[in-house]
């Protein structure tokens, strides 16, 4: 991968914003609540992709905001034409419909650093904004990549129309792939990469809230040969199966192995929490767990990595090269944790040889 943008900004001087929007009073009301924001600066706005991509080379801003839902040239083909020729940390706004939730998803795979969800009404404005804030300065100390190592042939469901798993069994490895900031984009290159006929169920962990999950699970389920859903209460680990988080829960196992969620207090800022699920798998099946941790911020997935480790199991941290934001590995690999770190490129093949049970594959 080559590293196209997204230097720290430097200390002391405000993240630099422009805003695109095609309505007027979003544009309005998006720069109005920046630029009273403790340091972020707007430096201009655009009604559309085309003239967005006409400033971004004059005014050269740190971070974008980007509507999903524009005419002439909607989001997602502007932020394609973005992470191609002027790599940035872009933040997504989206809309909660149906549609919207897909639109950012694709978004976030594509390599937006992160999405707000419009307001609904006036009331809800003011909250809103201050999370767009809180985003936007996030997003300019992360890392982005141009959109071109990402490219991915045609669906492979369009080939594998018949997705076949099994009970898991105790030959069987489960994998637990935790990611956040910059995750949707890793996932999309790491899952798509893995065998369904290997021996060993998967469960993934991305920070994300209610609404959004689904069109993530669907959208994985469509590049790869696993079957991939959003996990559901009931839900069971199989052999070529990867459950999805649902966002908004918990996810945690009872003790024979059937999957609950709950909406208990947030774990490290999050729900779901990686931390959460690692320990909850831990006694079920201690030294059959490989553990991934991903692009993220904080230090989510590092208890669990510790109580993974030390029930024997492996765990597998990427590397700062490809993160967007090498804080969750970072925590991980600093706290003594990590057994291999890899590049995004390269963590499907540590994954498959690490699963050493292969008796079992799927036929």
């Amino acid at each position: 991968m080559t590293l196209g943008y997204g230097s720290p900004v430097e200390e002391n001087k405000p993240v630099r914003v422009l805003v695109v929007d095609d309505s007027a009073f979003m544009r309005f009301t998006i720069t109005k609540h920046l630029n009273e924001s403790p340091g972020i600066q707007v430096i201009g706005s655009a009604r559309d992709g085309i003239e967005a991509l006409e400033l971004i080379p004059k005014l050269n801003p740190d971070v974008v905001t980007l509507d999903v839902e524009m005419p002439h040239m909607d989001g997602l083909s502007t932020l394609k034409e973005i992470m191609t020729r002027f790599p940035r940390p872009v933040v997504m706004l989206s809309s909660l419909t149906a549609e919207g939730t897909v639109e950012t998803v694709k978004a976030l795979t594509l390599g937006a650093v992160d999405f707000i969800a419009k307001p609904v009404n006036k009331s809800t404005i003011n909250i809103v904004m201050a999370e767009v804030a809180a985003k936007i300065i996030k997003a300019a100390g992360s890392r982005v990549f141009s959109l071109a190592p990402l490219v991915r042939p045609s669906p492979l469901s369009k080939i594998n129309s018949s997705k076949t798993t099994r009970p898991i069994n105790s030959m069987d490895k489960i994998v637990v792939i935790g990611s956040s900031t910059g995750g949707p984009r890793a996932l999309n290159a790491l899952i798509p990469e893995i065998s369904a006929k290997l021996s060993a169920a998967f469960i993934i962990i991305q920070h994300m809230p209610a609404g959004f999950t689904r069109s993530l699970a669907d959208r994985l389920d469509s590049l790869s040969e696993l079957k991939v859903k959003e996990a559901e209460p009931g839900d069971k680990l199989e052999a070529g199966l990867a459950l999805l988080a649902p966002g908004g829960f918990h996810l945690t196992f009872d003790r024979n192995g059937i999957i609950v969620t709950n909406q208990n207090p947030p774990v490290n800022g999050v729900r779901p929490a990686i931390d959460v699920t690692m320990a909850s798998m831990v006694s079920l099946y201690g030294k059959s767990l490989i553990g991934v941790i991903l692009t993220g911020m904080g230090s989510d997935g590092t208890v669990g990595s510790r109580l993974i480790h030390e029930a024997g199991g492996q765990i597998i941290a990427e590397a700062e090269s490809s993160c967007v934001v090498w804080g969750m590995p970072r925590s991980v690999y600093e706290a003594g944790f990590t057994d291999e770190v890899q590049p995004l490129n390269k963590i499907a093949g540590a994954i498959s040889k690490r699963i050493v049970s292969i008796s079992h594959s799927i036929p």
